[in-house]
């Protein structure tokens, strides 16, 4: 098995299981479209390295270790999707993808000096938070806008990012991070929102919506 591959399967395990369930192999083998058996042989490998347990019927968790290990993956990907941005002036649709490329060829040194030359950034591109060197991370959640009613205003705080359509499709409504969004009117007929961004009236999808998570503001 190589390094990489055992990269992917923790940081997808750690995506997957952020509420500390059990993660099943099957949801596994669906984020990183791979076959089940792939999975069971990845887990049985992972296990014996000392990464996760493994809960037969029930499925994985990530030991001490393999946490650590995860989380320095997010923190090497999420800095170089913000290098991206704000360097290289990639657009944040286009971002996640290259890092998935690039965040098995950096050493930690790289990404130390990436961390500096970035004056140290709390979160990445699109709002999610980037983990220190020690693996601590800023754990806040905040509400999908999906959560709001009819009168709520919110300050956008972080959008989805694993869907480029998505993130272009928020480019175009004017929703980027600290966009104050008010909304009119909640899931219609439709399955859509009215909502209020800057001055414009907008309207999206109940499916997109959720993929935006706001902090809720005063009037």
């Amino acid at each position: 098995m190589s390094s990489e591959s055992i990269e992917d399967y923790i940081k997808a395990i750690f995506q997957l299981g952020r509420n500390d369930d059990l993660v099943q192999t099957s949801a596994i083998a669906d984020r990183l479209d791979v076959r089940p058996a792939s999975v069971s042989n990845m887990v049985r490998r992972l296990a014996t390295l000392g990464f996760l347990v493994h809960e037969p019927y029930r499925g994985v968790r990530l030991t001490d270790e393999g946490e650590l290990l995860a989380r320095r993956m997010v923190r090497r990907h999420r800095l170089i999707e913000r290098f991206l941005v704000e360097i290289l002036g990639y657009p944040w649709d286009e971002v996640h993808e290259e890092a998935e490329r690039l965040e098995h060829a950096v050493s930690p040194r790289f990404v130390a000096r990436l961390d500096r030359l970035l004056d140290n950034p709390a979160t990445d591109p699109h709002g999610a938070p980037i983990p220190a060197s020690d693996g601590t991370m800023d754990e806040s959640a905040h509400p999908a806008l999906t959560e709001l009613s009819a009168g709520e205003t919110a300050c956008v705080r972080r959008v989805r990012d694993g869907d480029s359509e998505l993130l272009r499709r928020f480019e175009q409504l004017g929703i980027r991070l600290d966009t104050r969004i008010e909304v009119l009117e909640t899931t219609n007929d439709e399955g859509t929102l009215t909502l209020r961004v800057g001055d414009e009236q907008r309207r999206l999808e109940h499916a997109a919506a959720s993929g935006v998570f706001v902090e809720r503001t005063a009037d």
